[in-house]
Order: C-alpha cells, then sequence, then structure tokens
C-alpha cells in the first residue's frame, strides 16, 4: 500500500510496539475507506514524514484507537472512508487556517456546491472554526465519529455515553396538576422569521444561491428578471419587512388579548456567506425593537442564525467570539425579562423570568450549546455540560418546584431533533423526567414545520402512560418552507397547561397577499377541533358550558399528544391531512409508505434525539436553479443548517476522485484558490 508509506516507516523506527500497532490500524482504515479506487489509479503518497509540515514526524503520535462500530460492517466502509478523509483534513488544518481555508474553497467551486461568491464567503467563515476542531482531534475517537456524521453525513451516532444528572433533591410523587376549568388565557408563538433586509422587489426571485429576492452582482438588475421578486415574499426568499409587520399587525387583530408572546429564535437571514458581526447585531437589535413597537411582552431565545459566523456558539472557557451576541441579546431582552435574567443572557445567552401576570416561571435556553453544526463543541473529550446551562437549568427548575411554579421551557433547537447531539439531548431528558409535574410545556422552533415531540418516561414503552411532556415545535414566518405561519395557545391561567393550539397562516396563493394592503391572515386548523375530535373519548370544545363533563377543560398532554401518533397509526387520512399542516398545505411532503409513517411517528416520538429514526446527515437548504431552469427546493426536513462547508465535505468524503484529489493537494504542499 503507497499511501502514507513514508509515514509508517518514520512512525515505526521512532515509537514502540503498540504505536506501531495503531499506526498500522490506520493504515487499515485509510484502506478499507480508498481501497476500490486506489486499486485503479497510482497516486503519490499523501505526506512525507517531517516536523514542520503540519502532520505527525518522528516522535509523533496519531492517536487511532478506533470504537466498536455499533452498526457492524453497514457502516464500517463509510466510516473508514469518513476517517480518512478526517485525516487528510487534519493534517491541512494543521497547516494553518489560511491553507485549509483555501483548500475548503477549492472544493466547494470543484464539487459545485454553491456559486463561487458562497463558496469563498461560506468557508472564509465556518473554515477557521472546523479547522480549530480539527487540529485537536483524535482519529478514531468519539469526537471524529460525531464529525463524521454532523459534516460527512455517514456513521451512525455512536452510543450515549452513561452520565446521571445530579439533582438537589428527590423527586416529588405529585403529578401533573388537572386543568382549573377557568377562561384560557392566550399565549401567541412565532419562530424562524428569518428577516431579509435587503429584500428588493423586482429582483430575481429564481437565482442560484441560497435565497433570492436580493440584488446579487451576478444576477439580473432589478426589473430584467424572468421571475421578479413581488412586494411581500416568495418561497424562494427570505420576509421581507412588509411580512413581519403584517403578522405583527394579525396578531394585534386576531388576538387582541394576548397575555405574551414566545418567539423561539432566527432572526437573520440565510446568506449565511456574508454574515458580519456590525450586520447581525443591527438584524438583532431592530428586529427586537419592532417587537416592542408593537406592544408585545416576548420571551425569546436564541437561533442557530442570530450568530455571526451561523452556527457558532462557544462554550465558556473555549471562545469569547460570540460575546458580542449575548450583550446584543442580553441589551434587547431587558425590556421585558428584567436585568438579572439579563445578566444570565449577557454570560451564556439563556435566562429565567417571572410572568407576571402568573404563577409561572418562563426558561430560555441557548440550544445552540447542543446542537450538531456547532462546530466550537467539537473538542477532545467533549463537554458534558458547555457553558454550565444543564446545571444551571436544574438550579431554576428546583427553585420553581419549591415555590410552586410552572415553568415553560424555550428554546430553539428541540432537544429530540436529528441534528442534536445524542448525548445532550438525553442529560437534558433526564432533567425534563426529574421535573415533569413542573414543566407545563417546551416550545421550539427551528425545523421550519407545524410539528410536536413528546417525552417519555420509558422509551423502551412509549405509551400514553409513560409520556410525560411535549414539546411544541412552531412553524416559520419565513416563506422557505410554506406558508407564513403563527399559533396561538389557549392556556390554563392556573396550570398553564396547553388546552388548544390554533395556527393562522397567510396564504401565498391568494392574490391579495401580494396586495398594497398586505398579507391576509386567516385561521388554518385547530388542534382541539381536528385532532381532539378524533381520540377517544372525544375533547369537548373548549366552549362547553360549566355545566357540562368536566372532560370539557381536558389539557393537550402529553397523553392526548401520544394518543393522536397512535390515531396517525389507524387512520390515513388523519396521517395525510398531519403531514399537509406541516407545511400549512403548501407542498405537502408525500408520504405514502409503511417506512416513510413509522419514521415520521417515531420522530414524533422522540423527545430524546437518539429515539430519532430519521437518520443523521448533512441537509441542503440550497434553492439551485435546474438546468432546465427550474428552482429546486429540499423536501422533507427543513432545519436551518445551510452550512455550505458541511455540505462540501460530506461530497468530498464520498467521492473517491475527489478524495484522491485532496490527496495531491495536500502532498503538494500549496495550493492555488482559483484552479
Amino acid at each position: 500500500m503507497r499511501i502514507f508509506l513514508p509515514f509508517l516507516l518514520a512512525a515505526a523506527a521512532a515509537v514502540n510496539a503498540q504505536t506501531q500497532g495503531q499506526v498500522q490500524v490506520l493504515g487499515t482504515l485509510l484502506h478499507a475507506g480508498l481501497g476500490d479506487y486506489h486499486q485503479q489509479q497510482q497516486q503519490k503518497p499523501l505526506v512525507e514524514s517531517g516536523v514542520g509540515l503540519g502532520v505527525p514526524g518522528a516522535g509523533e503520535v496519531v492517536d487511532t484507537h478506533t470504537p466498536p462500530d455499533d452498526d457492524g460492517a453497514h457502516s464500517a466502509a463509510p466510516c473508514a472512508a469518513c476517517e480518512a478523509t478526517l485525516f487528510q483534513l487534519k493534517l491541512a488544518a494543521r497547516r494553518g487556517d489560511g491553507f485549509f481555508v483555501a483548500l475548503a474553497t477549492r472544493a466547494c467551486k470543484r464539487l459545485k456546491i454553491a456559486d463561487d461568491d458562497v463558496c469563498e464567503g461560506s468557508v472564509a467563515l465556518e473554515g477557521p472554526i472546523i479547522a480549530h476542531s480539527l487540529r485537536g482531534l483524535n482519529i478514531g475517537s468519539k469526537t471524529s465519529r460525531l464529525i463524521c456524521v454532523s459534516l460527512f453525513g455517514s456513521c451512525s451516532f455512536p452510543e450515549v455515553e452513561n452520565y446521571n444528572v445530579s439533582f438537589p433533591s428527590p423527586k416529588p410523587k405529585r403529578k401533573r396538576p388537572r386543568s382549573s376549568g377557568l377562561s384560557p388565557l392566550r399565549v401567541v408563538h412565532y419562530s424562524d422569521i428569518h428577516i431579509d433586509p435587503w429584500y428588493t422587489e423586482g429582483a430575481d426571485a429564481n437565482c442560484t444561491k441560497f435565497i433570492c429576492c436580493r440584488h446579487y452582482a451576478d444576477g439580473p438588475a432589478p426589473g430584467d428578471a424572468v421571475q421578479p421578486a413581488r412586494p411581500n415574499g416568495e418561497h424562494t426568499c427570505d420576509s421581507p419587512l412588509s411580512l413581519e409587520q403584517s403578522m405583527y399587525d394579525a396578531i394585534h387583530r386576531l388576538v387582541p388579548d394576548a397575555a405574551f408572546s414566545v418567539f423561539t429564535g432566527d432572526i437573520v437571514d440565510h446568506a449565511v456567506w456574508n454574515t458580519t458581526v456590525t450586520q447581525n447585531t443591527l438584524d438583532v437589535t431592530n428586529a427586537y425593537d419592532r417587537m416592542a413597537a408593537a406592544g408585545m411582552l416576548v420571551y425569546g431565545t436564541a437561533g442557530n442564525h442570530e450568530a455571526s459566523p451561523a452556527n457558532s456558539y462557544p462554550p465558556l472557557g473555549v471562545s469569547s467570539s460570540v460575546q458580542w451576541l449575548y450583550d446584543v441579546l442580553s441589551a434587547s431582552w431587558t425590556r421585558w425579562v428584567g436585568a438579572r435574567a439579563a445578566d444570565t443572557a449577557r454570560e451564556f445567552g439563556a435566562y429565567a423570568a417571572k410572568y407576571p401576570g402568573g404563577n409561572l416561571r418562563v426558561i430560555s435556553l441557548n440550544m445552540n450549546l447542543y446542537y450538531v453544526h456547532n462546530y466550537w463543541l467539537y473538542e477532545e473529550p467533549m463537554q458534558k455540560d458547555p457553558s454550565g446551562q444543564m446545571a444551571w437549568l436544574v438550579g431554576e427548575l428546583d427553585k420553581a418546584e419549591k415555590a410552586g411554579e410552572r415553568v415553560y421551557i424555550i428554546g430553539h433547537m428541540p432537544p429530540g431533533a436529528r441534528d442534536a447531539f445524542h448525548d445532550a439531548s438525553n442529560y437534558f431528558d433526564q432533567i425534563v423526567n426529574r421535573y415533569e409535574a413542573t414543566i407545563a410545556a417546551l416550545f421550539f422552533g427551528h425545523t421550519h414545520l407545524d410539528e410536536f415531540e413528546i417525552s417519555y418516561s420509558n422509551y423502551s414503552q412509549r405509551t400514553a402512560e409513560n409520556a410525560i411532556a411535549v414539546s411544541y415545535i412552531g412553524p416559520s414566518m419565513t416563506p422557505t418552507s410554506g406558508h407564513p405561519a403563527f399559533q396561538v395557545y389557549d392556556v390554563d391561567p392556573v396550570t398553564f397547561g396547553v388546552l388548544d393550539v390554533t395556527t393562522y397562516i397567510a396564504n401565498t396563493s391568494d392574490p391579495a397577499f401580494q396586495s398594497a394592503e398586505g398579507p391576509v391572515w386567516t385561521k388554518y386548523y385547530s388542534a382541539r377541533e381536528e385532532y381532539g375530535a378524533l381520540v377517544d373519548p372525544p375533547l369537548a370544545p373548549l366552549e362547553t358550558s360549566n355545566d357540562q363533563v368536566e372532560e370539557r377543560v381536558r389539557e393537550l398532554d402529553p397523553a392526548f399528544w401520544h394518543e393522536v401518533t397512535e390515531l396517525f397509526e389507524q387512520d390515513a387520512i388523519a396521517f395525510e391531512a398531519f403531514m399537509t399542516r406541516k407545511q400549512r398545505g403548501w407542498e405537502s411532503e408525500v408520504c405514502d409508505n409503511t417506512d416513510c409513517k413509522s419514521a415520521e411517528i417515531c420522530k414524533l416520538r422522540a423527545g430524546r434525539a437518539q429515539n430519532n429514526c430519521v437518520p443523521p446527515g448533512s441537509i441542503r437548504l440550497v434553492n439551485r436553479l435546474a438546468e432546465d431552469g427550474v428552482t429546486t427546493t429540499n423536501s422533507g426536513e427543513h432545519e436551518c443548517v445551510s452550512s455550505v462547508l458541511a455540505d462540501t465535505l460530506s461530497a468530498l468524503a464520498g467521492d473517491p476522485e475527489t478524495r484522491a484529489w485532496l490527496e495531491m493537494i495536500i502532498d503538494g504542499n500549496t495550493i492555488t484558490v482559483n484552479k
């Protein structure tokens, strides 16, 4: 085997027999990943041994311990190929950020992942963070396996490391309180507004970039586009200010008595290749100022797109590069949550605040600390509790329990999402189980879809009896994944349990959507009306008079939502309606076979990410102009990933010809970006 032969010889002369065995494992790993290609092609050695080249030389030992593969032979080959590529990328990263960025930029262009300017801008922003993680990476470790999952879309998640979260007090025997029967409060939930300050009416709405409706230098001038952007939004574009304002106007009209609003993050648009701290500061500050001007009491949370670069939230002690954002969020939230909560937000992007109108504590979490596309998290070893947020959460929940308060937990990424770290999700789930009687509900966004997740006390027996919490995942306002939407919850004023969820939309196919008066927002459906009528026994409407049966005020509790998933298993029409509602009736996802339906229902029963049946892997949210001139959009999952570098590395690892090209580039020790 010619690959790494000089390296193997140098290492063998300098290390003991055990280390020689480790090096042989690496050689086997690389051969397994690239063997088929190298049987046909003669390649130069990837590296020459030597200090100063950013590769292991004499006396430098590479940790190549490979943990057991829980999927056996099925995932051994892609994991081997991935870790072979990881080793090459680590060599590139050790030559410096400039070399790594140039290499990844050239790969992005070669693979046609995106337009050249998108490749250049995105990799320049993300590249140094990934290079930082790669330099400290031990090939074959759990961390490297996780990188293969999130960046390359290969391998399966490694087993969750056993860890018992510590609690200051034992779990009480009490369960969720019953609804009071009093007239409900109304709470608004909106998410993923993704405001594009550069949205330009008349610009090209059918472009080759992540988002359109901007005047790009390499596109037609506004007014010359074949498909010009209309004033109030397009499905290929993020939100103009007019769409956002129309939503606030609709909330005032439709929910004039709203107690407060929950905003689950993502203000900044999807143009991840040209974000700056200055522009994101303006975008975030201005958005919260508009919410305040609308007269709303808002409990907000940090979305992955608020950061620049997107997704980058280093834990405390790793980097202070996100402090600017914590300062901005703290300043914006102070008017609603108070100085003490704002101080916590300034520390790590989370806070706890008491709702002034009732016995409710709102806890906002920085879920980006558990997000697989936050590349700051890939350390050796990875932290179990980044920034100490889970320990802080336990303290807040314990105080709420002792005070007899109910709690809403809000965040951006749902803990059961396919792009949540399994370990972190498991530890978070332990906390939810411990404080199930205190937590009234959880609210998230990020997927852009109208859906939910159920948490259980026993995931091996996911039943109505074992369901202990519900996460409500709000649909997006940005029209990239469906008609713009927000939701209104009817909640018990004493227990703060959710009694109903009503979704309102602005239908983009309505001619009035693009009118000068702005989009028209109307009721789309009520969960209590549509699903409550189908369970056994059916739920009575909230308007039932006081002399009717007590069932009139049954909460949409965790058991109810599990019953809804059982309904989906048995009733094809009900399941199809749910799939349609996920995207608010726009380009409904086809899920008409057993495997798809089972995976979808499994996902709804996955308040813990390790139980999510949707496989891991990168997702591209690129609106690409296809060769036939028709814009193509991502289907299925709609998470706000938008990582050009992750897309590049995923494509690179999966293509033998490009991997061989990568070897030659690194071996040559020089790179010309434009070639």
